[in-house]
């Protein structure tokens, strides 16, 4: 006949079991609390060259979380990298491209030509952080106020060009909001502007809406 556990054992088996309850409500507690710090997001969300973009998204009088969020996208904030098509840097900016921006920013009384790339445009010269990032939010302002303010279809034609994004919106097969991103034509454009807006939202809850990045 088999004996039953003894006083003692009883005690060390529930002081066992109390001590894995309490260390997994400890553990759980812990996870709960970092998962619930921004410190956590930002880190599993960082934004680097943080100056940079602040100080060209406010030249160019743009939401510096929305360049964060195009460069995010376009380069997931690798400065030499390079598309199959040819576009360069941060904000995969073409250097054809790059250079009519150039020479927009230089007639625009609002920005201060000291330091805007002279001379031909290279791969070297796109990219460099500061420049890549000043044209590109420049090139955001550009078309955004090309776009009537329309935020969502400046985006959309970051990715697709200007002229192709106001054909869709005239001939109304999109009507240039972020809730019918469905009907743009184009896939590829379609995907970019929903990632885009994803992060940006998402920079927006971890970062804020005080236009400095959180710092």
């Amino acid at each position: 006949m088999a004996k039953a556990p003894d006083e003692g054992q009883r005690k060390l088996r529930l002081i066992v079991i109390n001590r894995r309850v309490l260390i997994s409500f400890v553990l759980l507690v812990a996870v709960v609390t970092l998962i619930s710090s921004n410190r956590f997001w930002r880190w599993m969300y960082p934004i680097n060259y943080q100056s940079q973009i602040r100080n060209a998204a406010t030249e160019a009088q743009v939401d510096p979380l929305l360049v964060a969020s195009v460069i995010r996208v376009e380069s997931k904030f690798k400065r030499t990298d390079v598309s199959h098509a040819g576009a360069v840097g941060l904000m995969q900016l073409m250097p054809g491209t790059a250079g009519w921006i150039e020479q927009k920013m230089k007639a625009d009384r609002n920005v201060n030509a000291n330091g805007i790339v002279i001379g031909k445009i290279t791969r070297q010269k796109l990219s460099n952080p500061t420049q890549n990032i000043r044209l590109g939010a420049w090139y955001i302002h550009y078309l955004t106020k090309q776009f009537n303010g329309n935020e969502v279809a400046a985006i959309a034609a970051y990715n697709a060009g200007p002229k192709r994004v106001g054909d869709w919106l005239s001939e109304k097969k999109w009507n240039g909001r972020l809730q019918t991103i469905q009907d743009i034509p184009v896939g590829e454009t379609r995907h970019f502007v929903d990632r885009v807006f994803y992060n940006y939202h998402l920079y927006g809850r971890i970062y804020g809406k005080d236009k400095t990045l959180g710092k």
